[in-house]
Parts: structure tokens; C-alpha cells; sequence
């Protein structure tokens, strides 16, 4: 993880955040340690439903009640995390499945000081949304689902 210096803030997102896996539940814990000292306690997390696997509305951290909001609008390659006094912070997500370089500088990228990027344009230009994006499966099994019916198969439905 990397933040940008406390100072006046600028740009989309104030740092970097690089979950080695797509479970949030699983990965907060350790994001809760690494803010405690910039936002004292996280309290909430907003985040886009589409990134992450299932997520429980709430996640105990350190003895700590934590809640994560899921929102289907919301910025896919962003995290917005809140401490208990109201501070905010918001985070570039490298995808877990970026390669060790281009991971390295999306995070340093988002944690530079003068960095205005939206978090597309510093994914992009890290290299982390080269080649095929990574789909989402419940994407791709509508799309399948679609293919074999539009081949003559059928989903038997109820009526």
C-alpha cells in the first residue's frame, strides 16, 4: 500500500491499495492495520459489488465492528474507507492478478503526492490493464448461458 503525504488533498484517490486476493473479508483485516495510523479505526468501507466475491455486511477487525457497503455504481477500481472521527480516505485496488511490475507502479503511482490520475488512467499507464481484461463470472456465465440457448439448447424454465 502506498498514501499520498497528509496534505491538502488532490486527485481521484488519495493512494494505492494492492489485495492479493478478491476476498475482502479476508483482505481488510491487514488494510484496517496499515490505515490505523492515518484514520485511527476503520469503521466502514464502500466498495464496487462487481470486484469482489461474496462480502458479509460486517467484518470484525481488532475486536471492531466493521461494515462494508456494496454499491453497483460505484467505481470499480476504488475503495472508500472511513474512520470512526469521519476521516476519509479513497484507494486505487490493483487487481490481484497484475504482474509484480506493473502492481509496483500503479501503488507507487497512486501514492504520489502530485498524482491527479483518475484510477483508470493510472491502471493503464502501469501497464495493469494490458492485454484481456479478467472477466467477471457471473458475467461470463450469463454469456454462456446465452450462447448455448441461442444454439438451439434451451434452459428449462418453470412456469
Amino acid at each position: 500500500m502506498s498514501l499520498k503525504p497528509q496534505a491538502p488533498t488532490t486527485g481521484h484517490v488519495d493512494g494505492g491499495w494492492w489485495p492479493r486476493s478478491r476476498d475482502l473479508a479476508t483482505e481488510l483485516p491487514a488494510l484496517a492495520a496499515a490505515l490505523d495510523v492515518r484514520l485511527g479505526p476503520v469503521h466502514r468501507m464502500a466498495f464496487a459489488m462487481t470486484s469482489w466475491g461474496p462480502t458479509p455486511r460486517c467484518v470484525e477487525v481488532d475486536g471492531r465492528r466493521v461494515r462494508l457497503d456494496g454499491f453497483h455504481f460505484q467505481d470499480k477500481d476504488v475503495v472508500h474507507v472511513r474512520g470512526l472521527d469521519g476521516r476519509r480516505l479513497s484507494l486505487l485496488v490493483i487487481p490481484p492478478e497484475a504482474s509484480e511490475a506493473a502492481g509496483h507502479d500503479a501503488v507507487m503511482a497512486a501514492g504520489r503526492r502530485d498524482n491527479a490520475d483518475s484510477p483508470a488512467t493510472i491502471l493503464a499507464a502501469s501497464g495493469v490493464l494490458a492485454g484481456n481484461p479478467i472477466p467477471d463470472p457471473r458475467v461470463a456465465a450469463d454469456d454462456a448461458e446465452d450462447r448455448w440457448e441461442g444454439d438451439g439448447g434451451r434452459v428449462g424454465r418453470r412456469s
